[in-house]
């Protein structure tokens, strides 16, 4: 990660973290997506040092991800990164801690936003490779867009899903919760990323992870 802070650390590389004692250690659970087909395995936690908790799962994605030869979603972050192509060995995902839901009798964690396509859609990395804040952007663009998708085209049976996986909340509540959910640093997403940064859309810093994406207490539901 030349010239660039890092900000996330794996769990394995720091002696002095464990898991939090309210939360199971998921490495090695099954993923699974929106309609519970497995896309991969939790290999391991992503910790933010300045906020001391974890804030991805790093996921090894299955061989029908990789099969889907889809590909990746998203548009450039910055100027060094010119083009989206997953390559041989980019077998591992990234999933904001708040985008993942936790099954703790069957021991599987899933989500109840994104679909198989999007994930074979989204930018791959190699297993342990350092993440900096380009690559994050660029999963987070792809993952969602989904909702973005929904608005723009009246997609019902994608609404008809969300509110499913929420039987408690009527429509009303779910759009007002939706939208204050939805992500405030990506509102305004036109131009570069330089120029989305300098604006403040971008932070530089571990705010970064106050995005609803990282709420922890929607993992633990």
């Amino acid at each position: 990660m030349k010239d660039k802070e890092k900000h996330l650390y794996y769990l394995n590389e720091l002696s002095d973290y464990k898991v939090d004692s309210d939360d199971p250690d998921v490495r090695g659970w099954k993923v699974k997506d929106v309609d519970n087909r497995v896309i991969g395995k939790v290999d391991n936690l992503l910790v933010s040092k300045a906020r001391k908790r974890v804030v991805y799962l790093d996921v090894e994605v299955d061989s029908s991800i990789i099969d889907a030869n889809h590909d990746p979603y998203g548009k450039p972050a910055s100027a060094d990164v010119h083009e989206f192509i997953n390559k041989d060995g980019e077998n591992h995902l990234i999933i904001p801690i708040g985008l993942a839901r936790l099954n703790r009798d069957e021991k599987y964690v899933y989500t109840d936003k994104i679909n198989h396509r999007t994930f074979a859609e989204t930018k791959r990395m190699e297993a342990g490779a350092d993440i900096d804040r380009d690559y994050e952007v660029v999963v987070l663009e792809s993952y969602n867009r989904d909702l973005d998708r929904g608005e723009r085209t009246g997609d019902s049976d994608y609404r008809d899903r969300e509110t499913t996986a929420n039987p408690k909340r009527d429509l009303d509540e779910y759009e007002r919760s939706r939208m204050s959910d939805k992500d405030e640093l990506l509102d305004d997403d036109s131009g570069t990323y330089e120029e989305r940064r300098q604006r403040g859309r971008i932070p530089d810093d571990d705010s970064f992870y106050d995005r609803g994406e990282f709420d922890r207490d929607k993992y633990r539901r």
